[in-house]
């Protein structure tokens, strides 16, 4: 005779369901936010290399399309092509990450609210990748976790 007790199937599931979410809550942050970062940054710089793929057509985009009140076209557009081309190599290099994700957050409320309100999913989507970045950081895979001792006189143990 076995020593092993029957386990109904219902509680056998329960288990290797528990199993299951143990071992997906060991699954690395800082996979998690890398992969953040670098989703957003590329939603970010692929716009940025559109705009200035026709700076003419962008510019025309800008005045006739978006309409961003109180600030010019032209203006508009060399902010929105800078903090583009910017912020994501911040982001992906995970240097000044937390503040990389300022304008970004910006951009994302001004298309929101005066662009295409229509697509507030989609907004959502960018705007929660770029809250996680801003409330929790880059994460251990990034420039800001090895110089941030450096600069605060402290080495990394």
């Amino acid at each position: 005779m076995s020593d092993r007790v029957a386990v109904p199937a219902a509680v056998s599931l329960r288990l290797r369901l528990a199993d299951l979410v143990a071992r997906l809550e060991r699954f690395p942050m800082a996979v998690l936010q890398l992969l953040f970062r670098v989703s957003i940054a590329a939603v970010f710089w692929n716009s940025g290399l559109t705009k200035i793929a026709s700076w003419q057509s962008t510019v025309v985009l800008f005045r006739d399309e978006y309409r961003v009140p109180v600030i010019p076209p032209e203006i508009a557009a060399a902010l929105a092509a800078a903090v583009e081309l910017t912020c994501p190599v911040l982001l992906v290099l995970g240097l000044a990450t937390r503040l990389a994700t300022l304008p970004m957050l910006g951009m994302t409320f001004v298309i929101e609210a005066f662009v295409y309100p229509e697509d507030w999913i989609e907004h959502l989507t960018w705007a929660s990748l770029l809250l996680m970045l801003l409330t929790r950081g880059p994460g251990a895979i990034a420039l800001d976790r090895w110089l941030a001792p450096q600069v605060r006189g402290r080495r990394l143990p």
